[in-house]
């Protein structure tokens, strides 16, 4: 059978896609970036980033290595705190308070702003301890028990583990960990996931689990994913952003945001040249 093009691969995830009837307006705005720029020390990584990211949807992070995705998603919640120098300049607004506020504690951010990494990051704990742990640390009150099972539930994982909970999370396959991360993620009553490549490391079928798993958590969670692979984004998202690293006139790259709309837009009638390069295979 031969290999499929790029364009054909793309418009195939497309058809099988969420983007169908997104329009280009976001009525139900999560969050507000205007001019965002995002520095370590003396090097601005991110370049003024201007967009909106609407409840219940899945957007996408697309374009090459070195662009920024990473460092913008993890100013959503705050993760570039941790990193020494790194500080944001312009807005980032979540339901209209600005993240970075002088008055706004960044572990509230955080515990309503949840994240998964590329690597599974279970702790070395139980099953059922990983998914306990935030709720137990934020003194979230209920039945731990019915907690635990809703979580591993909504994370497609309970019926595989359910006779399993006291075993070690080590015991899992990649993919069962990652699911269970998203899990230990969503039991502390998030509104938003930030995906940074959650299945870059996983195998075909394990990707696929999440994918489908992304589709389903949309319908309570809002979702911003960070992807290398265009059929994945093409896939799962609603609305897509392409960003690329240019040359300033110093000769030093930033990230960059160049074009940002709805998945089926983005990837069958992009409006800048660069993007159209960058979906077809012809650069990045």
């Amino acid at each position: 059978m031969p290999e499929q093009s790029i364009e054909m691969q793309l418009s195939s995830a497309l058809t099988d896609g969420r983007s169908q009837g997104i329009s280009d307006e976001i009525s139900n705005v999560v969050f507000t970036l205007d001019d965002l720029r995002v520095f370590y020390g003396d090097y601005q990584a991110i370049r003024g980033v201007s967009l909106t990211i609407a409840k219940n949807e899945i957007t996408a992070f697309i374009g090459p290595s070195g662009c920024g995705k990473s460092t913008l998603l993890r100013s959503f919640n705050r993760m570039n705190d941790l990193i020494p120098g790194a500080r944001v300049e312009g807005l980032l607004a979540y339901h209209g308070t600005d993240v970075y506020g002088p008055d706004v504690d960044p572990i509230e951010v955080r515990r309503r702003i949840g994240m998964v990494f590329q690597k599974p990051n279970v702790f070395p704990k139980s099953i059922y301890d990983n998914v306990a742990y935030g709720p137990r640390v934020n003194h979230i009150k209920g039945n731990m028990d019915d907690l635990v099972e809703e979580c591993l539930t909504k994370a497609a994982l309970w019926d595989e583990v359910k006779d399993d909970l006291k075993k070690s999370a080590y015991a899992l396959s990649g993919g069962q960990q990652q699911r269970l991360v998203i899990a230990r993620c969503i039991a502390v009553r998030p509104e938003v996931i930030l995906m940074d490549e959650p299945c870059a490391s996983l195998d075909p079928i394990a990707t696929s689990k999440i994918e489908e798993l992304m589709r389903q958590l949309a319908v309570e969670y809002t979702i911003v994913i960070v992807t290398h692979n265009m059929q994945q984004a093409a896939r799962v998202s609603d609305r897509t952003a392409f960003f690329t690293a240019e040359l300033d006139e110093a000769g030093v790259r930033h990230g960059r945001l160049i074009e940002y709309g709805p998945t089926r837009q983005i990837f069958s009638a992009p409006q800048d040249k660069r993007t159209e390069d960058y979906i077809s295979g012809r650069f990045g």
